[in-house]
This record gives C-alpha cells, structure tokens and sequence, in this order.
C-alpha cells in the first residue's frame, strides 16, 4: 500500500511549494484537499512530480498564493492495495483587513448595505452631478467672456 515519506511546509522557490515523497508499489494515484475538500489544479495551483521506482516525489506549486490560499492541505494517495494521507498547514498571507472591536467594527458591519444602491437610481445620480457640472462650466465662461468684454471700459470715459 502506498505511505507518504514527507510533506514539508510550504517554502517560497519560483512559486510556494509544498515539497512530497509517496512510497507505493503499484504506483499510487495522487490528489489533494483543501480544507477537506478536492482541489481543483488551476493555473495558480498545481501539482508536479516525477515516478522514480516506486517513489513519487513532487511539490504542489502556488503562483503568488493569497490569504484564500491559506489552510489545510492533505494529500492523499490510493492505489489497489490500500490509501494513505497525511495533512500539512499552509499559511500564505494574512487578511488585508483584520476584525476590529468596538463601535467602528460596528459600522464596518453595515458599511456593504449603504453601499449596494439601485443601478437606476445610481445612473440618475450620475447624470444629474453631469448636468450640473457642465452648467457650472459654461456660466463661468459666459462670465469670464462678459468681464473682459465689458470689465475694460474705465468709468465716466477717463483714459488712465
């Protein structure tokens, strides 16, 4: 039956690797959960190992993992004469924006629901602030064209 050598924590190569040796003869099938549950390889995670008689070593590989990366990672291999796993903590990053206590934690609760706004009613918003900013822009330069035009003549006909 297959038995796992090693699983070594994650270390930063090119990409994160979590480093793995599996015993097994016949060669044992391998995959992966993350905290329980099957990994699927993307482009950002993905396994890579070569056979050597009957050992398997390779390293599940992490393209710029994020704190979504974090957690329990087991690896499990199977084959006809049995299965094995054996589960490593990964920690990546921390979160960007840890809890915070008291009454701006509070606030911080609510702050999604003020911001979801109707996209209609956000659309009218915007087309009203439009509006009113371009009639701003043409009374200043309606103003601007009537000081120079008018802003010259000197009182009562007296050159200067």
């Amino acid at each position: 039956p297959p038995r796992i050598l090693t699983l070594e924590e994650p270390v930063l190569h090119m990409d994160h690797c979590i480093a793995f040796a599996v015993h097994g003869n016949p060669a044992p099938t391998l995959h992966w959960l993350h905290n329980g549950q099957v990994l699927r390889e993307t482009e950002i995670i993905r396994m890579e190992f070569y056979q050597q008689g009957e050992v398997s070593e390779g390293c599940l590989l992490f393209n710029k993992p994020t704190h979504y990366n974090n957690g329990n990672y087991t690896i499990v291999a199977t084959n006809q004469l049995g299965s094995a796993n054996q589960t490593i903590k990964g920690h990546f990053l921390e979160k960007p924006f840890p809890a915070v206590s008291g009454l701006f934690s509070f606030r911080m609760q609510y702050t999604p629901k003020l911001l979801c706004v109707d996209s209609k009613a956000f659309s009218f918003q915007v087309s009203i602030a439009v509006g009113l900013a371009a009639f701003a822009c043409v009374l200043l330069v309606v103003l601007f064209i009537m000081i120079n035009k008018y802003g010259r003549r000197s009182k009562f006909g007296m050159k200067g």
